[in-house]
């Protein structure tokens, strides 16, 4: 399977990489407008195939990515320290017009995963302007709050100590400050979060610790930024992830952003907002949207965190 990557900065080629150690494409092509940036990140991660799988790697230009069955989009510029995601729909929106229509253009049949920031905000562009030629909603996802999951689940599972994968939690809306934890949902080997046995003798997790579990995952990227000037490995991995779903059709269960659809049974007050939740992806994309169970206080954070990213849409002109 060939997965093309438009851009190929930290997060793209991070992607690229772990992708190859992952071995789930035969093919990677990198596309940038800085051409030399591209060649160099294709060849060094293409000096890692013999330690890992009989993956491709190339850069090329955009009618190189005729054939992708995925086109993950990382362009655009990056976050700066304290800036929120939502500040960087300005500085990224302009440029999505004309990389979508560069790649719908030469992959017509590709699925298009979003990375870019703020990423609800620009896989809703994404699935505008992909939809100008002919590509339905169901061909266009975004990361979402897929590594904030993680992330969340990673936390968990030190704190109970126990593997992280068999700890299943989920975090919904935003990808960003307003994002919302469903902890009434929290499950751990099966059983819920209030009856597993800790390797503490057992005490419970309180609100206060709780809270804070919130803020380090919330405030991850913050500090990561604020010390290495970027995020790259666990979203490369998460990227990784969903081009696996994808390219295996395991029906995954993620909770990638997308603009909801006509056979999508959402909870009232999230008609119309192209948000995270959890989502069955497989072969074809998106194949069905799953309606999370939430207590009162999550459900209306839910709906407050649909409103940011709305009104954020509804405040730019495309």
């Amino acid at each position: 399977m060939k997965v093309g990557i438009v851009g190929s900065g930290f997060v793209g080629a991070t992607a690229a990489y772990a992708i190859v150690m992952r071995g789930v494409a035969r093919e990677v092509v990198l596309v940038d407008l800085d051409e030399k940036r591209a060649r160099a990140e294709a060849d060094d991660i293409r000096h890692a195939v013999p330690f890992a799988h009989p993956v491709e790697v190339r850069s090329g230009g955009y009618p190189d990515l005729a054939g992708c069955k995925i086109v993950i989009l990382t362009a655009g510029v990056g976050q700066r320290p304290g800036e929120t995601r939502l500040e960087l729909l300005v500085r990224n929106a302009a440029i999505f017009k004309d990389v979508v229509a560069s790649v719908v253009s030469a992959a017509p049949d590709a699925i298009l995963v979003v990375a870019t920031n703020p990423v609800d905000i620009m896989t809703h562009l994404t699935a505008r302007f992909a939809s100008l030629a002919g590509i339905g909603p169901g061909r266009v996802l975004g990361s979402g709050t897929t590594l904030d999951t993680a992330r969340f689940r990673a936390v968990l599972g030190r704190r109970l100590g126990v593997d992280a994968q068999h700890v299943h939690a989920y975090v919904l809306g935003e990808h960003g400050d307003s994002e919302v934890f469903n902890w009434s949902a929290v499950s751990v080997g099966g059983l819920p979060l209030a009856s597993f046995p800790s390797v503490d003798c057992g005490e419970g997790i309180d609100d206060a610790e709780r809270a804070a579990i919130e803020d380090e995952v919330r405030g991850a990227a913050y500090r990561i930024i604020e010390g290495k000037k970027a995020t790259y490995y666990g979203i490369g991995s998460a990227l990784a992830r969903i081009v696996e779903t994808i390219s295996r059709d395991q029906r995954t269960i993620l909770t990638v952003t997308a603009p909801p659809r006509a056979e999508d049974c959402l909870p009232a007050g999230l008609e119309g907002a192209t948000i995270s939740l959890p989502r069955l992806v497989g072969g074809s994309g998106l194949i069905a949207t799953m309606a999370p169970s939430l207590d009162d206080r999550e459900a209306e954070a839910l709906r407050a965190s649909a409103r940011v990213v709305m009104n954020a849409i509804d405040s730019i002109k495309v």
